[in-house]
């Protein structure tokens, strides 16, 4: 079922993105000179209930897909943090929200097919806001409260279109009574 790589060879190594094209052979003996896998960091994302009970949300521009997209907080896990160190550093960055008791929600691949990351998902119940954000050169995020009520509309109307966002609110709206 497994698939053996014959070659590998890597096209690009940044920071934030490494590419290679690998020669595998199926279990069937059919050969495929070029497939291509992407590597990125490990992801994370949080779904953010404040103390009031409102869901912390944000609005930021995304250049790939030309649009301004509402979402939860979501960032990189750096070397050596665990992933929920990483999703408390990136909550407390973007938002300026900290504390809260803190649940992994599930853990998603963003495309097995030709990524080999992981997205860490987590929910963060009863935050507050502590401390003044510490946004990255290229983010400028706005930062929103809603309500469950009007956040689970959202989801419902595709408001968030974000798969990896998606999945955890889903998660979350589905396995406890927040919907009302």
């Amino acid at each position: 079922m497994l698939w053996k790589t014959l070659d590998s060879e890597v096209l690009i190594e940044r920071p934030w993105l490494t590419a290679r094209r690998d020669k595998v052979e199926l279990p069937n003996g059919r050969v495929f000179d070029e497939y291509y896998v992407l590597h990125y960091p490990t992801w994370i994302n949080v779904v953010a209930v404040t103390r009031e009970g409102e869901m912390l949300l944000e609005r930021q521009y995304r250049h790939a897909c030309g649009i301004v997209s509402t979402e939860i907080v979501a960032g990189c896990v750096e070397d050596g943090e665990t992933p929920l160190e990483g999703a408390k550093r990136e909550l407390e960055e973007e938002t300026g929200y900290t504390g809260g008791t803190w649940t992994k929600l599930m853990t998603i691949a963003p495309n097995p097919s030709t990524m080999d990351n992981y997205c860490h998902c987590y929910l963060a119940e009863g935050v507050e806001h502590t401390v003044e954000r510490h946004l990255d050169a290229t983010e400028d995020i706005e930062v929103i409260l809603k309500s469950k009520q009007e956040t689970f509309e959202m989801l419902q109307q595709g408001v968030f279109v974000q798969a990896m966002m998606v999945a955890p609110l889903w998660k979350y709206f589905m396995t406890a009574d927040v919907k009302k």
